[in-house]
């Protein structure tokens, strides 16, 4: 049995969701990403909607390329900058320090993943084969063929990735239990990260870049679906 998670950040922590062989199983809540590690124990591989692996001195290259697939829905990427600005203690500090690297500012709901973003490529260093980036968007896309058409947040954004899902093999119940009280679009964020999740421990993921983007220190950063 192929046993994946894939985690979506939300405002109280994170959304999780398990798949079994490709199955719906399960999905929970969870104020750590370290939590999810521990109750998702046995797991192949935990794909998570937060950047892992920031490049020393520019902008990433796996946030373009993922922003030029997803046509409409580009404005869910978010450009990362370079790994020295995510040392600062404060926004201004931070903002200074990216144009001093790149040229341009710091996009300000960039800076507002910090704490998520930290704590997310702490515990990469530590499991560095367990997880990996991913973005909800772009998984929907790939499952589509093409960019979907319309926000997530919409009646007919929800309805159309609950039917792409759906489609590939992922029932979503009306009953998850405590998990029900997160974001309805961040279950499906979710549930599409397990897809990719499950895609890549059976090897049929792709990369954005391909190759991955080498860091220059043997880390490697990339966006899988």
């Amino acid at each position: 049995m192929t046993r994946v998670i894939g985690v979506d950040a939300y405002a109280l922590g994170w959304v999780a969701v398990e798949l079994h062989d490709g199955v719906f199983t399960r999905a929970m809540l969870a104020t750590t990403l370290y939590e999810v590690i521990i109750n998702g124990s046995g797991a192949a591989v935990i794909g998570v909607d937060v950047p892992l692996g920031m490049m020393p001195d520019r902008w990433r290259a796996a946030d373009a390329l993922v922003a030029e697939k997803l046509g409409p829905r580009r404005g869910s990427i978010v450009r990362i900058p370079p790994e020295p600005v995510w040392n600062e203690p404060d926004f201004t500090t931070a903002n200074k320090r990216c144009r001093e690297l790149t040229g341009q500012r710091l996009n300000r709901q960039a800076w507002s993943l910090r704490p998520k973003v930290l704590e997310a490529n702490a515990l990469w260093q530590r499991h560095p084969t367990l997880l990996f980036e991913a973005h909800p968007e772009l998984s929907f896309r790939t499952m589509a063929g093409a960019p979907l058409e319309h926000a997530k947040k919409t009646w007919t954004g929800q309805n159309h990735r609950r039917h792409l899902l759906a489609r590939n093999g992922i029932s979503v119940p009306d009953n998850l239990g405590s998990a029900g009280q997160a974001p309805t679009d961040d279950i499906f964020d979710a549930a599409a990260i397990a897809w990719t999740a499950h895609r890549k421990a059976t090897g049929q993921a792709y990369s954005s870049p391909s190759p991955p983007e080498d860091k220059g220190d043997g880390v490697y950063a990339a966006i899988w679906a």
